[in-house]
């Protein structure tokens, strides 16, 4: 009981207005009339790593300095074109000087559908409240609406619990953004029956989506909005109860709660249980329908995520593939056989979904018809009212004599077709492939299309008989003498281009391959390739756009030798998908053009970063454990939870890329081999980089420990900002993992820190338990690295580092410093062609 008084007591704290103090000292309250432009003279302005930036107008400083701060302003993120008034958690010291710690997390925006640009003005009035006008003067959002019965507002403030409050002479509340939510809850937040969280459009467009989340009777439901809305996640506490507006969901400290009614304490109940908050927290619905919670951590200087809410597969979503698209592992396709009834809308990101050939009309219901899909589901199959239980054949006629009904699910029970439950949908989303023989997944779809009819053919023409002469005869002799001449030299000509044909016939059969682009539409996207961003051993990577995208196309020099690893990353990484591995978009293979399509990560190449080249800032400690932790979970991916384990071979910064927020992403599988997991290990000749190679290349056979070696090498050039192998430093200091073990022994690790990190005192701790980690990943003996997972666990504090290492890292090891150092039976190593962008 006193639990759930004391719940209570911190829900009326939020629910009753704010007595705001006027007098805030860190200008957490403005006083009406006031206004404020969007322009870098605003007082408070940061910028952050990925190139966001924030302009503060108000800020409520947190007293604690291991925790966020909340401030309401204009924000933009990269390229910085437009902005959004919103509130953001912040990192803030003492003296309103927002520290770059971590990018800010918007939790409420006023315009998603409508950015502004620079010297866009914010308006505060006693008659209208807020008022967001564009630099052009035209209104983009106001409360007047919320500002009624001659109410007159005194002035604004930003709450300690995040919440932007507009007030009146006596302090009592008339407008609260937490009754106006976007897609985001914070801690104690309610969202009350009636409201909903509805997703951005994308990450970067924050235009509202199709995706939902609202309080029901009886628990939380999330749907995609359609007509009617189709349910795809639920959490179910009550049955057979309403609830009244005052119902509410809230993110605790343990918690996510759920009340059916406030006037009745019994009623709360927990719909998840979560670990205790250490920091701020808040909830989520992204606009890949996830729901997720995440926290900030004040030692890493970074949001984490918690957990994700709703545990299902990434198929299983309304928008995974698009309309009508069909999700399998992760690869999108249009039903039925290609470009008869269905296309994709945009055949370089099948995930947008598909379009009928031909627009079904109820003006010809006699041509419809029904297209069967078999071993397909559903992602609505938790809405049981929605299905109707009858045999399937009465399903099928249902939704053929509805022209609304553009498709129809069918649910067996136990495989029997007359005994099952019948779904007819007015929109069709996407649907999910399956293993026949999984259980509970026995179903059918059934697509209606537009079948057009065939034409009625012309009557023959009337017989007649007819002689032919000796030339005629003659003519028709010597004219298929001279087609047969034509086909033998057209033969001979391109019969040298046979070996190129096959291969590109060998690279059309991998199934899920990305986009294949001719090479005149790569000329296009990259302007003829002239804006370079790098080049490699086996070609150069050049910047392109290919509709609103961004992306890097590297042409590759040497056709002959790259080809083998061309193949391979192309059969790689178009089957395997992973937010820490680089997007393949698409490739080229038009005679002997070569090319690879990527996704275009902003911040280059992690080697740019942290041996602070060209001038750049150098990385905080926050931000190079974030890139540490995404290469670590980028390869436990590729090592644990793909179908086949995959051995990267080539672990190295260059094969590191980063996006405009620091999320690091692996690259450049050229090298890359599938080890089936039966088996322990591969022969495979050497490869890699100098420097990278683990000690067993030269003596056994090798296993995904390479790539845990190679990271922890990558591991300390990161701490250190310096190379392994590094010819200009003195003799002594030339092999930094040489250093290492010296270091170790004399237990003098920390003079190895890289002294640009910042605040080294303050992370000591951390640092030295990742350096810990690096040097178990470093181990002689293969068998006592850790597997990727484990070193996840460490980077996540779920695990401790193994206490008994050898320190002994280089004594029996040959160290190679260039290719002519390798076995003669290798291939010369230099950068693989699929590195980069560089």
């Amino acid at each position: 009981m006193a639990s759930c008084l004391a719940f209570l007591s911190l829900l009326l704290f939020f629910s009753f207005p704010v007595i705001v103090n006027t007098q805030s000292l860190y200008n957490s309250t403005a006083i009406a009339p006031t206004s404020w432009i969007n322009s870098p003279a605003v007082t408070i302005n940061a910028s952050f790593y990925g190139g966001s930036i924030v302009r503060v107008v108000l800020l409520q400083l947190n007293p604690d300095v291991n925790s966020t701060s909340f401030a309401a302003g204009f924000y933009c993120f990269s390229p910085c074109e437009s902005f959004y008034f919103s509130i953001f958690m912040v990192y803030a010291d003492s003296k309103d000087i927002i520290v770059s710690k971590s990018s800010p997390e918007v939790i409420w925006s006023a315009n998603r559908a409508h950015p502004v640009s620079d010297n866009a003005t914010l308006q505060l009035t006693s008659q209208s409240g807020l008022t967001l006008y564009d630099s052009d003067g035209s209104l983009v959002w106001t409360t007047h609406d919320h500002v009624v019965n001659n109410q007159s507002v005194a002035g604004i403030n930003i709450t300690e619990s995040g919440n932007l409050v507009l007030f009146d002479k006596d302090n009592s509340s008339i407008w609260q953004s937490w009754e106006h939510p976007t897609d985001t809850l914070i801690m104690w937040q309610p969202l009350a029956g009636g409201q909903r969280l509805i997703a951005s459009s994308s990450s970067t467009n924050w235009t509202e989506g199709r995706l939902y989340l609202t309080v029901l009777a009886g628990g939380l439901f999330a749907f995609v909005d359609s007509d009617p809305s189709q349910l795809y996640y639920q959490f179910i506490l009550y049955s057979n109860r309403s609830v009244d507006k005052s119902a509410y969901v809230m993110l605790g400290n343990r918690s996510l709660y759920l009340s059916s009614s406030l006037s009745n304490l019994y009623q709360t109940r927990n719909l998840v249980r979560i670990g205790f908050a250490t920091n701020i927290r808040y909830i989520k619905l992204e606009s890949d329908g996830h729901l997720r919670i995440y926290e900030y951590s004040y030692v890493y200087g970074l949001w984490s995520m918690v957990i994700d809410l709703f545990s299902t597969d990434n198929c299983a979503y309304p928008t995974s593939c698009g309309h009508y698209g069909i999700c399998n592992n992760g690869q999108c396709a249009c039903p039925g056989i290609s470009g008869k009834y269905f296309e994709l809308f945009d055949d370089r990101r099948p995930e947008l979904g598909c379009s009928a050939m031909t627009p079904m009309t109820c003006e010809d219901v006699k041509n419809h018809h029904l297209l069967t899909i078999y071993n397909v589901s559903y992602f609505n199959y938790a809405d049981d009212t929605a299905f109707s239980r009858i045999d399937e054949e009465s399903c099928r006629k249902a939704c053929l004599v509805n022209c609304s009904c553009k498709a129809v699910v069918y649910r067996y029970f136990e495989g029997n077709i007359s005994d099952g439950r019948c779904f007819p949908l007015s929109e069709v989303f996407s649907f999910e492939n399956y293993d026949p023989e999984a259980p509970y997944t026995n179903s059918s779809a059934y697509i209606k299309v537009q079948v057009t009819p065939s034409p009625t053919p012309l009557p023959s023409p009337p017989h007649r008989s007819f002689k032919v002469g000796l030339g005629k005869i003659l003519e028709i002799t010597f004219g298929i003498v001279l087609v047969l001449v034509v086909l033998i030299g057209i033969y001979l000509v391109f019969f040298r281009r046979g070996e190129e044909a096959q291969d590109e016939d060998y690279i059309d059969q991998f199934p899920g391959m990305p986009t294949r682009f001719c090479f005149e539409e790569l000329q296009v996207a990259t302007e003829n390739f002239t804006k370079k961003l790098g080049e490699g051993g086996f070609g150069a990577v050049f910047e392109g756009s290919w509709g609103k995208e961004t992306i890097a196309v590297k042409s590759l020099y040497n056709i002959e030798r790259g080809k083998k690893d061309f193949l391979a990353e192309v059969e790689t990484i178009g089957c395997i998908h992973h937010i820490n591995l680089v997007r393949l978009i698409g490739f080229c293979a038009d005679k002997f053009n070569r090319l690879l399509v990527y996704e275009y990560m902003s911040n280059g190449s992690l080697d740019k970063w942290i041996y602070c080249s060209e001038g750049r800032v150098p990385l905080d400690w926050p931000i190079r454990f974030k890139i540490i932790t995404d290469i670590a979970k980028g390869l436990c991916y590729l090592h644990e939870e793909c179908r086949q384990r995959i051995v990267h071979f080539d672990i190295k910064p260059e094969n590191i890329l980063l996006d405009d927020k620091f999320n690091a992403k692996v690259s450049d599988f050229g090298l890359s081999k599938l080890i089936d997991r039966e088996k322990s290990g591969v022969m495979t000749r050497m490869r890699g980089t100098p420097g990278y190679l683990a000690p067993e290349w030269l003596t056994s056979v090798v296993t995904e420990k390479v790539d845990v070696y190679s990271f922890g090498v990558v591991v300390m050039e990161i701490l250190c900002g310096r190379r392994n192998i590094d010819n200009s430093q003195t003799k002594e200091n030339h092999h930094l993992i040489a250093m290492l073990e010296i270091k170790s022994k004399s237990n003098k690790l920390l003079d190895l820190i890289d002294k640009n990190i910042g605040d080294v005192e303050l992370y000591e701790g951390e640092i030295m338990n990742v350096m810990e980690l690096a040097m178990w990943c470093l181990q002689w003996d293969s068998n006592r690295r850790p597997s990727m997972s484990a070193v996840v666990k460490v980077l996540e504090r779920a695990m401790e580092v193994e206490a008994s290492l050898d320190y002994n890292f280089i004594s029996s090891i040959p160290l190679i410093t260039n290719a002519v150092d390798l076995a003669d039976d290798s291939a010369p190593l230099q950068d693989s062609i699929l590195s980069g962008p560089i």
